[in-house]
């Protein structure tokens, strides 16, 4: 390790590889450093979903700027991703409505019940209609992170890694390893921004969000060959949620199953290359988050899944993901001088982080050579 840098940021997942990629295009002597051996965090415990299309406003930005990059960088790191765009079952007139009321600003396709069987391996009669969301990307999240940080590298990024961060400073890092000083420190932490910038985090109202996910096998009749969401995931994404059609499907939803409703449920799915099927997930938020996951809410999962796609399931992996949350979507700082604090507040980071880290960064960082 040397101790003078360009660019010094810390924490390696998808926003600070997003921010060590954005300056080592530019130029930049780079250093990242985090307190873990390898990627364990948000980063990999999610569904490899890039879900641009069904974002709004910022979010939308930052997301259509991160598709570019995610297209380049799989290119040239070497990782596997699809341009599959996100299908939609909907299972109710509501959510038909829904959906045909956000088609009309473009981008979203709706299906028939026949073209939605036809795209999706459901159990029978389960659809009354669908969509497709064209924009959207999926990757392996298992092995995206690590493939950047190994590309990182071999463009000169250093890692210090197994390190922890004391403090922060203009200029300044101070390590378990040694001081690290810096033209420009870039904080990309997530959920643990209360551990090292408690004031700005108690500011923003960071907490942390706890979800549980399962990985199944299963035998569907067809691949299922883009990530799928349903009715509850369209109560949550900026796209759906701000059109006033949503109300209705959010509070039929709500009396029929207020057992899913207490689990805050965002029931959606992605198939890995491998064949198996990501199963998720619940919510639940709080300064920290309780290790414990009860077993019903896996049970839940594992029969909503069961029952949309008419296949038994195996589950062979439990875990819980964690990810920071607060009012609003994004928390970017940049007002302390030689400091930019990036955090994506809400569960949309590896549809966002690259496209936050480029577009807070490109003004604080010299003009890209090939510009």
């Amino acid at each position: 390790m040397n101790s003078s840098y360009d660019v010094a940021i810390v924490g390696a997942g998808i926003v600070g590889l997003g921010a060590a990629y954005a300056a080592v295009r530019r130029g930049q002597r780079v250093i990242v450093i985090d307190r873990s051996a390898e990627p364990h965090g948000a980063t990999i415990r999610n569904f490899g979903h890039l879900c641009i299309g069904a974002q709004t406003g910022q979010a939308r930005r930052y997301g259509d700027k991160a598709r570019g990059l995610w297209l380049t960088l799989a290119r040239e790191a070497g990782f596997w991703l699809r341009e599959s765009g996100t299908l939609v079952v909907a299972r109710h007139e509501d959510e038909l409505a829904l959906l045909s009321a956000a088609a009309e600003s473009g981008g979203i396709d709706v299906l028939s019940a026949a073209e939605t069987e036809e795209r999706i391996p459901l159990a029978p009669g389960v659809a009354i209609g669908g969509a497709h969301i064209r924009t959207d990307l999926q990757t392996d999240p298992r092995t995206a992170a690590a493939a950047i940080r190994r590309y990182l590298a071999e463009r000169g990024v250093e890692f210090l890694l197994r390190t922890s961060v004391g403090s922060v400073s203009e200029g300044e890092v101070v390590t378990s390893r040694g001081t690290i000083t810096a033209g420009l420190v870039v904080v990309a932490v997530n959920h643990d921004i209360d551990q090292l910038l408690p004031d700005l985090a108690e500011a923003a109202g960071v907490q942390r969000c706890g979800l549980d996910m399962l990985r199944v096998r299963t035998d569907l009749r067809s691949p299922l060959d883009a990530p799928l969401l349903t009715g509850w995931s369209l109560t949550r994404y900026g796209r759906f949620a701000e059109l006033p059609e949503v109300v209705a499907v959010r509070e039929r939803l709500h009396a029929e199953r207020p057992d899913l409703a207490a689990l805050d449920l965002n029931q959606m799915y992605t198939q890995l290359p491998d064949g198996t099927l990501i199963v998720g997930d619940t919510h639940v938020r709080g300064g920290s988050i309780e290790p414990f996951q009860p077993e019903g809410a896996g049970d839940l999962l594992l029969t909503e899944a069961e029952t949309l796609f008419g296949s038994p399931m195996q589950v062979i992996e439990r875990w819980q993901g964690v990810y920071a949350s607060a009012p609003e979507d994004f928390l970017v700082d940049i007002t302390t001088p030689g400091i930019a604090v990036l955090t994506a507040t809400t569960g949309i980071g590896m549809t966002t982080g690259l496209g936050l880290a480029e577009t807070t960064l490109a003004p604080l960082l010299p003009a890209l050579a090939t510009a």
